[in-house]
């Protein structure tokens, strides 16, 4: 496997520096973190309809940033446990759950240590929203959730669609005629990650971002699905949904409950986002 060192911190001082502007970002993309120190966050619309109760449920949230989704369910009684690699997020996510009285516990380290850094089994490991582009090897990150998994326990997983993530998301596809996708990203998974420059913060539009350089692996649907199964656990099933939760491209429009939707009269309407449940068996 090839040094990924160099592109993983590069990225991890990326996301240090979003934490601050996340902490205060509100409006129908911001983390709204008043809302949830008044109990009245709640998840994003997919992960509100397919994810069920979790009180009582012992829950391991990976790459959880600053920990605004593991602390709603924890207000829901679940007892999370949150993992990032970002020092800056874990800090505040741990100020969060201690501002807001909660009993969570969350851990910084790089999700392939995990199972170094955490102890114990979990009925729900929950892993949602822009994760697995920031990881080089799926089968390990795979691994690692069927490793915390109890027997019987479930993985919960949502996030953008492999094949939404091919089209040109930059400022000049946003001025492309209307119904016109420009294909920019690789589909299948390369070794080699693609190198971005972050410019916009999808959380605050506003906000200036000086550490912009990221880098990204591509994962297709069949290397997710393979990914599950290769460590073990058996696929429930699997959503292909034509809303997400952030404008990932410039074309798409604001549609209900916060998620985002192709426009009206637009073809072809891709798959935006899939989600997957599966249990250690």
């Amino acid at each position: 496997m090839p040094d990924n060192t160099h592109f993983l911190e590069a990225n991890r001082v990326h996301w240090d520096e979003l934490v601050g502007i996340h902490l205060g970002s509100s409006g129908p993309d911001g983390y709204n973190v008043e809302a949830l120190k008044r109990g009245a966050r709640p998840l994003h619309a997919i992960e509100e309809a397919e994810l069920g109760p979790v009180d009582g449920l012992d829950v391991l949230h990976l790459q959880c940033h600053f920990g605004v989704d593991s602390l709603i369910l924890a207000q829901r009684g679940a007892r999370i446990t949150g993992l990032d690699y970002s020092p800056a997020a874990v800090a505040a996510a741990r100020g969060l759950a201690a501002e807001i009285g909660l009993d969570a516990r969350f851990v910084e380290g790089n999700v392939y240590d995990a199972p170094s850094l955490i102890d114990g089994r979990f009925d729900l490991v929950f892993v949602t929203w822009g994760t697995i582009c920031w990881l080089p090897d799926l089968p390990a990150w795979a691994r690692v959730v069927a490793h915390f998994l109890k027997p019987g326990g479930r993985f919960y997983f949502c996030d953008a669609h492999p094949a939404a993530r091919v089209f040109d998301d930059s400022a000049e596809a946003a001025a492309l005629p209307l119904g016109t996708l420009r294909v920019h990203y690789p589909y299948f998974h390369r070794a080699e990650p693609t190198a971005n420059t972050a410019s916009v913060d999808y959380a605050d539009p506003e906000a200036e971002i000086r550490n912009q350089r990221t880098y990204e692996w591509e994962h297709s649907v069949s290397d997710v699905v393979n990914a599950v199964i290769g460590a073990g656990l058996r696929l429930d099933w699997l959503h292909e949904h034509d809303e997400i939760a952030w404008s990932l491209l410039p074309v798409l429009v604001p549609g209900a409950q916060g998620q985002y939707r192709w426009p009206d009269g637009f073809t072809p309407k891709l798959p935006l986002s899939l989600s997957l449940s599966a249990r250690k068996v």
